[in-house]
């Protein structure tokens, strides 16, 4: 289960946040044919994104001094570019699910291997200066005055991207997942975590 947790009282966040009970590790575990035609821009969804969307989330990243552009735009909006562009492959099921809803919706989403994370668990904004590698060529992005996902060991997972020590792997079959709502958008953030939890149960897991 996901261990005690606290979120920082900010004025436009409307996170949304669950925990998902893989029935096998995720390399045993292949995402359907349905998911994987969901990583396309033209694919038919039930949600849609769009430019008043993404103003408001960008809005939300910014409030506390962080500037969601260039390299670190929101990853819902990296993800339509490379969608667009034919480079949003699949991964694994854990990552093809978020991608897809994230894509489809508008809205960043994190996902993580909770084994990975030491508790206490929470979310705050990083403090000037606070950074973090995000992939295995070992870059790094300036996190600060961005909302994180933090554990014991410091920021781990944002909207804007994930830290590479608590990416999801071929072992990994606990996971925590992270909607970054903005209270602009609750119906959509409503509408996005149900579609997100029915790909996930499609496949077998189980949601808490």
């Amino acid at each position: 289960m996901v261990p005690p947790f606290s979120i920082e009282n900010h004025p436009l966040l409307d996170l949304r946040l669950f925990e998902t009970v893989l029935p096998d590790v995720l390399a045993n575990i292949k995402s359907s044919e349905n998911l994987l035609s969901l990583l396309s821009v033209d694919a038919v969804a039930p949600l849609k994104s769009s430019d008043q969307i993404r103003a408001a989330v960008r809005d939300m990243l910014r409030l506390r001094g962080f500037k969601p552009t260039g390299r670190s735009k929101p990853a819902s909006e990296y993800l339509i570019k490379a969608a667009a562009e034919g480079r949003l492959g699949s991964v694994n099921l854990a990552v093809d699910a978020c991608n897809a809803v994230s894509l489809h919706s508008g809205i960043p989403i994190s996902v993580v291997d909770l084994d990975q994370c030491r508790p206490p668990l929470s979310v705050t904004t990083a403090p000037p200066g606070a950074s973090y590698v995000f992939n295995s060529a070992g870059q790094v992005i300036d996190i600060g005055g961005l909302l994180c996902l933090t554990d014991a060991d410091g920021p781990c997972a944002n909207a804007v991207k994930d830290s590479q020590r608590t990416k999801t792997c071929h072992s990994t079959r606990h996971t925590l997942s992270l909607i970054w709502g903005t209270k602009s958008l609750s119906e959509q953030t409503t509408r996005t975590e149900s579609w997100y939890h029915e790909i996930l149960r499609s496949h077998g897991a189980t949601i808490h």
